[in-house]
């Protein structure tokens, strides 16, 4: 019966059949992964600078537009304000 196949601890204990095959598949995926990760984080780099740079001329437009809306509401205060 022990020439026929593996046994039931051959099967079943600390890795079971195949155990050798999926640790290579498992060393060879965190590998890839790990390269997948130092890509990602060079493109976070780079995507966050763009972003940030985004977030800056919408800042600014922002301010300029609400500068100028500002000095909208003054002048049509000045001119009701004057017409008394």
């Amino acid at each position: 019966m022990a020439t026929d196949g593996p046994s039931w601890a051959d099967q079943w204990g600390a890795g079971g059949i195949g155990a050798m095959e999926d640790d290579d598949e498992k060393t060879k995926k965190d590998s890839s992964s790990s390269k997948k990760k130092t890509d990602a984080k060079a493109t976070a780099a780079a995507g966050l600078g763009k972003a940030k740079a985004a977030a800056m001329v919408g800042a600014q437009k922002i301010k300029s537009g609400t500068s100028s809306g500002i000095k909208w509401v003054k002048n049509q205060c000045q001119k009701k304000g004057s017409s008394k």
